[in-house]
């Protein structure tokens, strides 16, 4: 393209150069990809929404800021649950020794729904105590 200014001289311009190449996008790609693989891996899941666990409220509770406790979870049917699985009620007290003998922190923790049965709860102190716990803790909401 030629361009003339009024005191006769002429400029040349250039136009545009398209672009022949297209920008590699693969390591763009593979770092999402990769970050999408690690959230996923790495996300919390809360366990009173997976389990449904509506828990009952005490005013005079206390936080215990420990999270590697032994869990027992006692759902609104009756149910135990240990790390997410079901626990038969005759097999409860062999599957909490053998947890305990695995832990240095020989604490039980029960998790029970409100509307759960109170003897399923006393059936956890129980068998907690003589799988060797040496406390047992009941998780409550504070007010």
């Amino acid at each position: 393209m030629r361009c003339t200014i009024g005191t006769g001289e002429s400029m040349h311009f250039e136009g545009r150069r398209r672009a022949t190449q297209m920008p590699n996008l693969t390591p763009l790609i593979d770092a999402v990809f990769l970050l999408l693989v690690f959230f996923m891996l790495t996300s919390h899941f809360v366990r009173e929404e997976a389990l449904n666990i509506d828990l009952p409220v005490a005013e005079s509770g206390e936080a215990t800021g420990e999270d590697d406790q032994l869990e027992v979870i006692i759902n609104a049917q009756g149910r135990f649950l240990m790390n997410d699985h079901v626990v038969d009620p005759e097999a409860l007290e062999a599957t909490l020794r053998r947890a305990l003998e695995q832990r240095e922190n020989r604490v039980v923790r029960i998790r029970g729904d409100r509307g759960a049965d109170l003897g399923s709860a006393v059936k956890v102190l129980d068998t907690a105590r003589k799988a060797g716990a040496e406390a047992v803790d009941i998780v409550t909401e504070t007010k």
